[in-house]
């Protein structure tokens, strides 16, 4: 890539209200070509708007939106993927029962024939499957085996590699990995660098540090709608990414918080300690009662 190459995506100072709401307040970021851009923030950060933005769901209610330095303003998703921005849901946009391939070529699906004889090229759908997977390093026994058969990790690198296959320049993954296990987990990170060295721009929107921190070049942080900046990996530490998440000063005062409950829970342990001492001591120095015998039998008094 160019050194004068401008980003394949940026937004400058972008806000988004909904009526008295405000959704998002002065957003900038931008991904270059080969680059894993991380968008990191808690739930209710904003990370869903500003991807509704990237793709064309929400226009911006101000501030700019470039596509590889010309501004642009989508009307709709399709307007976004005809400039090569993809974006991958936590849904991942499958239909269970349907094949690899049928769901690999969803929405763009190759006919042959003619007129009324036009029909799924099933043979071709069948080859571009098994060799975009392939490029992906996974290998399917069937692509006409229902996608709901594969494991979490699998259905979202069949969804990376459609996205690919289709033109794709920006990749915007939501949640990619947020229901899946460590070890799925870390083959969709994979998947996510192939697609850096194969020159796209990924924008990795999660919550989970542990995993964008391995995987990403820069991180933008959001929180409550606004930016703290965008850091590369070499300017901020996984520790200081999770301060910025969570808010430094709430954690700080949660933690003082938490302290002072335990030195109150050390105090009252201790004056009930204390009060148990003086009760078994009391219990030792009562005099003892007098002793009462058993009335005498009948016979006895006899």
């Amino acid at each position: 890539m160019s050194a004068m190459a401008p980003p394949l995506l940026e937004v400058q100072e972008v806000s988004k209200y909904f009526g008295s709401v405000i959704a998002l307040k002065d957003i900038s970021m931008s991904v270059n070509a080969g680059e894993v851009m991380c968008l990191l923030g808690d739930n209710g950060a904003g990370k869903s708007t500003l991807i509704k933005i990237f793709s064309g769901v929400h226009p911006p209610s101000e501030g700019l939106f470039l596509v590889e330095g010309k501004e642009v303003r989508f009307t709709s998703p399709r307007d976004a993927l005809n400039a090569g921005i993809a974006t991958v849901y936590q849904d991942l946009a499958m239909i269970p029962l349907m094949s690899i391939s049928r769901n690999f070529f969803l929405g763009s699906e190759p006919t042959i024939g003619w007129g009324p004889f036009r029909r799924f090229n099933l043979e071709f759908a069948d080859r571009v499957t098994r060799e975009e997977l392939a490029k992906m390093g996974i290998q399917v026994r069937d692509t006409a085996q229902p996608v709901g058969t594969l494991s979490g990790g699998e259905r979202q690198s069949v969804a990376i590699a459609r996205a690919v296959y289709l033109g794709a320049k920006v990749l915007i993954l939501d949640e990619p990995t947020a229901a899946l296990g460590v070890k799925e987990a870390g083959v969709v990170l994979r998947y996510i660098a192939q697609a850096r060295a194969r020159g796209l721009g990924v924008i990795f929107i999660t919550h989970n540090v542990h995993h964008a921190y391995p995987i990403g070049d820069r991180f933008t942080l959001l929180n409550r709608g606004r930016s703290y900046g965008t850091f590369s990996k070499s300017e901020v530490s996984r520790e200081e990414v999770v301060g910025m998440m969570a808010g430094g000063e709430e954690l700080e005062e949660l933690s003082h918080e938490l302290d002072e409950f335990a030195h109150t829970d050390r105090l009252v342990a201790a004056r009930m300690a204390e009060a148990s001492r003086e009760l078994s001591a009391d219990a030792g120095t009562m005099p003892s009662g007098p002793q009462l015998t058993a009335p005498a039998s009948k016979v006895e008094q006899r």
